[in-house]
């Protein structure tokens, strides 16, 4: 069914880096593939160093992250985009609206929600982003697991 799934943020270091290993967390399967992208993505650059370090406080390794930009090719792969917020979700359906049935708000599930850019905020914005990041991802397991 959602054997692909891309998330998309603005730079691609924080918010999206995180929904992807959250969904890689609980998508543990091979035939399940999660990657993430941006809007306007610092490419080549690894996460925000505090993104690195909450998601290392919950055990998970971003160490290894670089910021890629979305295009059409990832969308095309892609069988679900989880957007972080509308304005991902809009300029996503605007530049590529061949996509736009696959295109959806990772905080669906609780209202269309958008999670906070943590970019350039103390850690507790941080922590905070983790925290919408994990119960909307949470959110969508049940509908991605086969």
């Amino acid at each position: 069914m959602f054997d692909s799934i891309l998330v998309v943020c603005t730079g691609n270091i924080c918010r999206s880096p995180m929904a992807e290993a959250l969904l890689k967390g609980h998508l543990s399967k091979p035939n399940k593939r999660v990657a993430s992208a941006g809007t306007g993505a610092l490419v080549g650059h690894p996460a925000d160093p505090l993104a690195q370090a909450v998601m290392k406080d919950h055990g998970h390794d971003l160490g290894g992250h670089r910021g890629r930009q979305v295009n059409a090719a990832l969308l095309s792969a892609a069988d679900l985009v989880l957007a972080l917020d509308e304005s991902h979700r809009r300029w996503m359906v605007d530049q590529f609206p061949q996509y736009r049935g696959r295109i959806f708000k990772l905080g669906k599930w609780r209202g269309d929600r958008d999670v906070a850019d943590p970019y350039r905020l103390p850690r507790d914005a941080f922590v905070q982003a983790y925290l919408d990041i994990a119960e909307c991802v949470g959110d969508w397991v049940p509908h991605l697991l086969d």
